[in-house]
């Protein structure tokens, strides 16, 4: 084989043949060339990076404080207090028999079919769906399951029934809405595809962020009227968060939180990674129940934490901070930006110490270890990551698991072969975090985003323990160099006292799925 490459090599550098000959030499050899150099071609892994890897492992930049917290020179909190379930707020979801749900039944006729292709991550999609709902019922239409989109950062191709359990979600909103899985025969030509090949008569591509009702009754109506169907593309945050009618803003409730659930192979994959994080190997699951229903026992035993770490290269990018991988991690994520977003990035005329004042960075995983262990959480806590993946790999992570030896995630819990049937598809593997973090007795999230959004929501709306990271408040933590850890800490604290699931109201064009009262619940 070594002959050969020199032979091949040989042949294109000396070659008196004509260009297309030297052209198909060249192209073997760039076939051959990883069987002899395998390292350079292989893509980042957990375990082994590239040759060509963009980024240089960094070092932990806030060393004084990480040294604090690994000695255990930590003011120890009440655990009691710390794991403890928030109490009742006053709000709870409104009963069945609550007069704002009596109303009149279906309509006798459809105005027509109504079709939504969701772009975004699996989050994202969810409250489009819930959009989608909503949009049927204001124009009295009958609504397809929608299509999601393929994700360009993600790549996953799986479908509405692929996540959700379609007859569940049917049958929970049948006096709501009419549903169907696939529009009949005679628009069996409305499909996304005949929608990317030109322009279309049926196709609603103007849909404002945000638009109203009366949008949709005076744009969309008219063409459900004159063929009988009508698809909306894009319909990412298509309809207002206001000046709604209460059944409608009950309605976005009822399927979010009632209608939405995972298909069972997403729902058995998650109880399995619960019940381990719950009861570990060879602990007695007679101490952790009683301990979780307020007995005594070891700190947190039966009980774990969620993190969401989102810190993926989008992410990263987008925020146009500097995270201390040096030169090459800067000139990388630079090149990102501007393949995907066309350096069009509100942050880049900002400085980096501009963004960490303004709370704009998102913590690294070094950061968010560090919150942890000033809040109170030991290094015995049983924390599970829910992250897709991580910008730098393991060596961004291990600082995050010194702090937390027993830190654990989908890969470390189950198998292969139980992972089998969501590995490789980010919004199946995002669904079973979503599912580990809902069950949690506490969920903490490093930065915004969608799926930060949504569990925020879905938790206020059960009432569970959630923190919410003091971002103006660490910026400048983080910045000050000179910061002994008993300052770090007393500030930390005090700055999250409020910030761990308290009843917080619905402002003006804030998400009703991230702020669900008093929208979606009753008072007494």
């Amino acid at each position: 084989m070594e002959s050969t490459m020199k032979h091949l090599l040989s042949l294109l550098i000396h070659s008196k043949h004509c260009q297309s000959q030297r052209l198909a030499i060249a192209a073997l050899l760039l076939l051959l060339l990883p069987l002899f150099f395998p390292n350079l071609f292989r893509p980042l892994s957990r375990s082994s990076p590239s040759l060509f890897s963009e980024w240089n492992a960094p070092k932990p930049t806030h060393l004084p404080l990480l040294k604090a917290a690994l000695d255990g020179h930590i003011l120890r909190r009440d655990q009691s207090e710390l794991w403890s379930p928030l109490p009742y707020q006053g709000w709870k979801p409104c009963p069945p028999d609550h007069p704002i749900f009596i109303k009149p039944s279906l309509p006798d006729k459809s105005q027509g079919y109504i079709q939504v292709f969701l772009d975004g991550g699996l989050n994202q999609q969810r409250m489009g769906i819930c959009d989608a709902v909503a949009v049927a019922k204001i124009l009295n239409a009958t609504l397809v399951i929608p299509h999601l989109d393929v994700n360009p950062v993600w790549q996953d191709s799986s479908s509405f029934m692929d996540i959700f359990d379609v007859d569940h979600f049917i049958d929970t909103l049948d006096q709501e809405v009419s549903i169907v899985r696939a529009p009949p025969t005679e628009y069996s030509w409305s499909t996304r595809e005949y929608y990317g090949t030109g322009i279309r008569a049926t196709r609603i591509k103007t849909a404002p962020l945000h638009a109203s009702a009366d949008w949709y009754l005076e744009n969309v109506l008219p063409v459900l009227q004159s063929y009988g169907i009508a698809a909306i593309a894009p319909f990412s945050h298509r309809l207002a968060f206001d000046k709604l009618p209460i059944t409608i803003q009950r309605l976005r409730c009822k399927v979010n939180f009632e209608a939405l659930v995972f298909v069972p192979r997403i729902k058995s994959l998650g109880d399995t990674l619960v019940n381990r994080l719950r009861f570990p190997a060879g602990a007695s699951g007679t101490e952790l129940l009683k301990d979780r229903r307020g007995g005594t026992g070891k700190e947190g035993s039966g009980k774990y934490a969620v993190l969401h770490l989102r810190f993926d290269k989008d992410m990263t990018a987008h925020s146009s901070c500097d995270f201390g991988g040096g030169k090459a991690e800067r000139l990388a994520l630079a090149k990102y930006r501007q393949v995907l977003w066309q350096g069009r990035v509100l942050n880049m005329q900002f400085t980096d110490e501009e963004l960490r004042g303004q709370g704009r960075c998102p913590l690294t995983p070094e950061e968010i270890g560090l919150l942890l262990a000033a809040l109170g959480f030991s290094n015995s806590t049983r924390l599970y990551l829910a992250s897709h993946r991580v910008y730098g790999g393991e060596a961004r992570v291990s600082t995050l698991k010194q702090l937390f030896p027993l830190m654990e995630d989908k890969k470390s819990l189950a198998s292969a072969e139980e992972r089998a049937e969501v590995e490789g598809k980010a919004s199946l593997l995002a669904a079973v975090d979503y599912y580990v973090s809902l069950q949690s007795d506490i969920f903490i999230s490093a930065s915004p985003g969608n799926m930060h959004n949504a569990l925020v929501g879905h938790r206020a709306y059960l009432n569970l323990k959630t923190i919410r990271p003091n971002m103006v408040l660490l910026g400048p933590l983080f910045m000050n160099k000179s910061i002994d850890w008993s300052e770090f800490q007393l500030a930390v604290v005090k700055g999250h006292k409020n910030r761990q699931g308290q009843i917080r109201l619905r402002k003006e064009k804030q998400s009703i799925y991230t702020y669900p009262i008093p929208d979606c619940m009753c008072q007494n």
